[in-house]
């Protein structure tokens, strides 16, 4: 068995005048920022356990389970988020059942649970909430790293916490403005631009050619644009193949599959509480704290992103010890199965990116119009309005203490 291999070389920087996702996907938001960990958790059985077991304690242990920080104790008085029906009054005074948790994209690759609760989180980033959900997809920015492997820009159709593997923070840039798809995040005149020298061209082709494509460097992640149609044509099949495996088969309706009819399966039961990830390359295996699975491609245990392994993270992610008495110590007695589920989907995820890294070469060099080229056909600069988010007229919202507002 082995844990720890070099990890792959990063590619080399792109010139200055490639466009920056940032001009191409001028309104971006920062990432959300919790301020407690036990507000997450990979199963939902977690999240309640540790909301009964806050609304059951009073004064001083209420507040010190709370974790209080300068954005939010329990005397805290904030409207509700966006869709959602959890409670405005002060949580000092909450006795009622827990919310709802909501799936949220936390870290790379990995779905958890959040609840929902505007006065547990110090930042919730509103205005991704209000345009979450139906055809939305948020591209998320990984922060960069010098000299780290791998993909600059990760997927997902759940509210993302937004930081890298590496703990940095990155900027989530939502698909579309408004609700139910509506109006594309994209530079005004930049579909008109790519339509004219390529073909076909809308927000969803766009996207798949900046997956495909994009290059991180110290000024933010940049997007390469192709010198003819070919090129075009085969990023977008590639961006979209790649983009139906980050969101996990949600482009064509079917959960990705390892080629040659493989399947990673459990060949060892877990025990109830796995200490140590391994991999064993010549076996092509996965242990689990003595567990075994299998077949786990080597492209899949060598994934990184911002340089750190997706799988070694997923898995301290559900077995780092946590300090004795608090919520977040409040966890499974044993291994759940869904856990055992979601890292074979894993595994085939990361395998399928992985084997599929290298095709993504020639378009990240696609040798196009620069910026230059973009401000000369008056898409770049982006208007200042492009940057600030929509105005949604139609979304009545709860305010502190019961009160409505308008959005």
């Amino acid at each position: 068995m082995r844990g720890v291999t070099e990890a792959p070389r990063q590619q080399a920087l792109p010139p200055d005048d490639t466009p920056l996702l940032d001009e191409l996907m001028p309104w971006s938001v920062g990432p959300p920022r919790f301020g407690r960990g036990w507000v997450v958790a990979p199963d939902v059985r977690t999240l309640r356990g540790r909301w009964d077991r806050l609304v059951a304690a009073e004064g001083g242990e209420r507040e010190a389970l709370f974790r209080p920080s300068r954005a939010r104790t329990t005397g805290s008085a904030v409207a509700a988020l966006p869709g959602q029906r959890t409670g405005t009054g002060r949580f000092a005074r909450e006795s009622g059942p827990c919310p709802e948790p909501v799936r949220v994209a936390s870290g790379p690759f990995d779905e958890q649970w959040l609840l929902p609760d505007h006065r547990l989180l110090d930042t919730a980033r509103p205005e991704l909430w209000r345009v979450a959900g139906g055809p939305q997809v948020f591209a998320v920015e990984q922060g960069y790293v010098p000299g780290a492997a791998g993909p600059p820009l990760l997927l997902t159709g759940a509210l993302p916490e937004g930081r890298s593997a590496a703990g940095r923070p990155g900027r989530v840039r939502p698909l579309f403005r408004r609700p139910g798809g509506e109006e594309p995040n994209l530079a005004p005149g930049l579909l008109g631009f790519l339509a004219e020298r390529y073909g076909p061209a809308d927000a969803g082709r766009w996207l798949a050619w900046a997956v495909a494509a994009a290059v991180p460097s110290p000024a933010g992640c940049r997007v390469p644009l192709p010198a003819d149609p070919e090129t075009w044509e085969a990023g977008v099949a590639l961006g979209r193949e790649l983009m139906d495996v980050q969101l996990r088969g949600a482009l064509t309706g079917a959960r990705p599959r390892l080629p040659g009819g493989r399947r990673p399966y459990v060949r060892a039961a877990f025990p109830p509480r796995p200490e140590v990830l391994a991999y064993d390359p010549e076996g092509e295996a996965l242990s689990v704290g003595g567990g075994l699975v299998s077949p786990v491609p080597e492209a899949a245990w060598e994934y990184r992103v911002g340089g750190v392994r997706v799988l070694e993270q997923w898995f301290a992610r559900r077995t780092a010890a946590a300090e004795p008495g608090s919520l977040e110590a409040i966890g499974p007695a044993a291994w759940p199965q869904e856990w055992t589920s979601e890292l074979l989907d894993l595994v085939t995820t990361l395998a399928l990116l992985g084997a599929r890294e290298p095709d993504r070469a020639p378009f990240t060099a696609a040798g196009g119009p620069g910026r230059a080229e973009l401000c000369a056909a008056g898409v770049l600069p982006v208007p200042d309005g492009a940057r600030r988010p929509a105005s949604v007229l139609d979304h009545e919202e709860e305010g502190p203490e019961g009160q409505f507002t308008l959005v």
